[in-house]
């Protein structure tokens, strides 16, 4: 009963009270960067991820999720299950997902990566080949998310979820991404800045499809070198010239599409 009713109720007074009285919570996720409050539950015997937003900013954030999960449909994608509102605030359920966020910042804390037990490390330690099977599938989800005419924001590491038990690679947490082209009106876009192109710190700068290009090809040279330095690169001189041609400080001097790099990717692989 308590499963039925997170994924068919339209309304709830307090997701807290409901899943503290009906459900079992195995995990809780207090401090995060997004304002979001969310919780691991075991209901009639399945696992779901419950996210609940009780301010302004942390309510538009899953309501851009629902439309990013509205136009972009990809099995590496964990999805959305449901959806309902709350006296303060709006609600997302999602399958619990086996493994491991590569980089998990919260409000309270930084860094960390290059433990040699953080994941982010551990994966940056496994065979070249599965790491390229893991970045092909960043960059197939993200053929999808053009495909809808959506502009990645605030993509990063604490966005790929690995199962290093199976190889698999999911992603989550699109919730900024947004339709584009669009004019930036603030002063710098939400993100990490180790993935985040010059356009995303300029007031007045057009966002478009190469400034995902641009984030893309961050991702391809942090996940593909040995470490935060970038000192220690694991491709070939082939696969770092595709990504220099994408991290070009001019979007002019990018890949004009995320088709564009996944192709010449592809061909210096």
């Amino acid at each position: 009963m308590a499963k039925s009713q997170l994924l068919t109720t339209q309304h709830l007074s307090s997701v807290e009270a409901f899943i503290s009285s009906a459900c079992t919570v195995f995990r809780t996720f207090p401090d995060q960067d997004s304002g979001c409050v969310s919780y691991g539950v075991q209901a009639d015997g399945e696992r779901l991820f419950v996210k609940a937003a009780h301010t302004a900013r942390s309510v538009a954030s899953l309501q851009r999720a629902l439309t990013v999960h509205e136009l972009v449909k990809h099995p590496r994608l964990i999805p959305i299950v449901h959806g309902f509102t709350t006296d303060d605030g709006l609600c997302l359920v999602y399958p619990w997902v086996d493994g491991e966020v590569l980089y998990h910042p919260t409000r309270s804390q930084r860094g960390g990566r290059a433990r040699p037990d953080a994941p982010l490390a551990r994966f940056r330690r496994l065979p070249v080949r599965e790491i390229l099977a893991a970045v092909a599938v960043i960059l197939d989800v993200h053929l999808a998310v053009s495909d809808a005419g959506l502009v990645a924001v605030d993509f990063y590491d604490g966005c790929t979820f690995y199962d290093f038990e199976t190889g698999t690679i999911q992603l989550c947490d699109l919730d900024e991404y947004r339709p584009g082209p669009f004019i930036l009106e603030a002063d710098r876009l939400p993100g990490s800045i180790r993935y985040m192109a010059p356009e995303a710190f300029r007031r007045g700068a057009v966002i478009d499809e190469r400034t995902t290009v641009f984030s893309l090809g961050r991702a391809l040279r942090l996940l593909l070198d040995g470490g935060d330095e970038e000192g220690h690169w694991r491709g070939t001189e082939g696969q770092l010239a595709v990504v220099r041609k994408a991290t070009a400080p001019e979007p002019s001097d990018r890949y004009q599409t995320v088709r564009d790099l996944v192709q010449a990717w592809e061909a210096a692989g």
